[in-house]
C-alpha cells in the first residue's frame, strides 16, 4: 500500500509541475490593412502645371509662333516682344515662351520691364514627399475572457460604423448614370456683350461648330466671293503662316474676342489696320483645303466658341 501511495503522489506532482511550465495562451495579433500612399505627380507634370500658371507655354513639335498666339488669343508680334525673339520663325521644341503680358501673369512679383525667353530647365522641382501611413500595431494581451470580449466589441463597433456608408453606394450604383454635362462657355464681359455681329459671307453652311472636331463654321461659296469682317476691330494677322488655314485673316474685336477667316484666295487688308463691321477683308478661295469655302471662327480668350452664340439667325 505504501509503495502504491508513493507512486500516485509522484505522478500527481509531475502533472502539477508540467502545468506550471506550460506557457500561458496569448490573444492573436490582428493585422490592420495599410492604406496605400497616394502617387505624387511626376516632376515633368509638376513643372508643366507651374509654367501654365505663370502664363508660360512649352513649345511642342509642329508648333509655330502664330498658332501659339492664336490658341492664347494674342498677337504673335506681342509674343516676339515678350520673349525677345530675333526671328518669329525660329522657335524650338521644349522652348518655354511667355504667352501672357508680363504685368498680367499670375503670381508675378511685380511689373516686368522686359520679357525674356525662359530656357527649358534641366532640373525639375522635387516631387512632393510621400507620407507613409501605417496601420496600428496589434497589441499583445494575455488571453482572458474579458480581453477577448473587449476585442470583439472593438471590431464590431468598426464594422457597424462603416455599414451605413455602404448603403448609399449600392443605391447609387443601381440608378442609371446621368449624361455628362457639356462645359459651359465663359461668361461675356460687358464690352463683349455690347458687340454686334453679322455673317462674314453669303452661302450655305456646310459644317457647324463641333468642339474637338470643327472649331467654327464652314460656308460654301464661289471663288472671289466677298468675305467681310463680322464685327468692327483691328487686323491682328494677315498671312498664311498657320498650316491648315491657308490665307488667313484674324481680327481682334476686344481684349477677349477675335474672329478668324480662313482659306481665302486673296487677302485685302494688312496687319494693324482697323476695319468696320461689313467691310470686305478678303476674297473667298480654297487655299489649304479641298473646296471653295470660308472657315470662320470666333475665339474667346483664345478658345474656340460656337459662332451661333454671336451671329444673327438667317
Amino acid at each position: 500500500m505504501t509503495n502504491k501511495s508513493n507512486v500516485l503522489a509522484m505522478g500527481f506532482a509531475l502533472v502539477l509541475l508540467s502545468a506550471c511550465q506550460s506557457p500561458p495562451n496569448k490573444a492573436p495579433v490582428i493585422d490592420r490593412p495599410i492604406t496605400p500612399a497616394v502617387k505624387p505627380a511626376t516632376p515633368s507634370e509638376t513643372a508643366q502645371i507651374a509654367r501654365e500658371e505663370r502664363g508660360l507655354y512649352t513649345v511642342k513639335k509642329g508648333d509655330t509662333l502664330i498658332r501659339i498666339a492664336l490658341e492664347f488669343g494674342q498677337n504673335y508680334r506681342d509674343l516676339v516682344v515678350w520673349n525677345n525673339l530675333s526671328n518669329a520663325n525660329d522657335i524650338k521644341v521644349d522652348q518655354v515662351l511667355r504667352v501672357l503680358p508680363p504685368e498680367s501673369a499670375p503670381n508675378s512679383p511685380g511689373v516686368e520691364t522686359a520679357a525674356v525667353i525662359m530656357p527649358p530647365s534641366d532640373k525639375a522641382p522635387p516631387p512632393a514627399p510621400v507620407v507613409k501611413k501605417t496601420g496600428p500595431k496589434g497589441e499583445k494581451k494575455p488571453y482572458t475572457e474579458a480581453n477577448l470580449a473587449e476585442l470583439q466589441r472593438a471590431d464590431n463597433g468598426k464594422e457597424g460604423a462603416s455599414a451605413p456608408a455602404a448603403a448609399p453606394a449600392v443605391a447609387a450604383a443601381s440608378r442609371p448614370a446621368a449624361p455628362a454635362a457639356a462645359p459651359a462657355a465663359p461668361a461675356l464681359a460687358a464690352d463683349d456683350a455690347s458687340l454686334t455681329w453679322i455673317w462674314p459671307a453669303e452661302g450655305k453652311v456646310i459644317a457647324t461648330f463641333d468642339e474637338g472636331k470643327n472649331k467654327g463654321v464652314d460656308i460654301a461659296g464661289k471663288a472671289g466671293q466677298q468675305v467681310v469682317a463680322a464685327g468692327a476691330g483691328k487686323v491682328m494677322y494677315a498671312g498664311s503662316g498657320i498650316r491648315g488655314y491657308g490665307n488667313l485673316v484674324i481680327v481682334k474685336h476686344s481684349n477677349n474676342l477675335l474672329s478668324a477667316y480662313a482659306h481665302n484666295r486673296t487677302i485685302l487688308v494688312k496687319e494693324g489696320q482697323s476695319v468696320n463691321k461689313g467691310q470686305m477683308i478678303a476674297e473667298m478661295g480654297d487655299s489649304d483645303t479641298d473646296s471653295v469655302k470660308l472657315h470662320f471662327e470666333i475665339r474667346q480668350q483664345g478658345k474656340p466658341v460656337d459662332p451661333s452664340r454671336f451671329l444673327p439667325n438667317r
